[in-house]
């Protein structure tokens, strides 16, 4: 492979990380505004405020994803879309299974919410998009 080529493919990972940190940025938004809604509400347990803020961020973070991050990689229907839509739940869920264990373990350790859903969020970052740019969103 040439080296022009090689930076170029280089430039296009890069942006595609860009542009899926502020797909995340923006889906975190989303999540941490009904995770704070619901912990401050007082009716809910936080680690399960973190589940029901980081599914709605689920839902938000597809929709971002799949129309810009990675558009030029999204099946475009049938099976091929059905496998890649249940491919980047499961790849959520382990991004809330990531989520609930860190939120669960601050709160054992009796770290504020807040702060255990920040530490949350780096670990199921770095899990979820190595999924997705390694499984869900493949080049044909």
């Amino acid at each position: 492979m040439t080296l022009f080529l090689r930076d170029l493919l280089d430039r296009a990972a890069a942006l595609t990380y860009t542009r899926y940190v502020a797909a995340s940025v923006v889906a975190l938004a989303f999540d941490f505004a009904i995770f704070l809604a619901l912990v401050h509400g007082g009716a809910i347990d936080s680690v399960w405020a973190s589940a029901i803020g980081y599914s709605g961020g689920i839902v938000m973070h597809w929709l971002i994803s799949s129309r810009t991050v990675f558009a030029d990689r999204v099946a475009t229907g049938g099976m091929d879309r059905h496998r890649q839509k249940a491919l980047f739940v499961g790849s959520a869920l382990a991004g809330l299974a990531a989520t609930m264990l860190v939120v669960g373990a601050g709160d054992a350790l009796g770290f504020a919410p807040s702060v255990a859903k920040l530490v949350a969020v780096g670990v199921s970052f770095n899990l979820t998009y190595i999924i997705r740019a390694a499984f869900v969103f493949v080049r044909a």
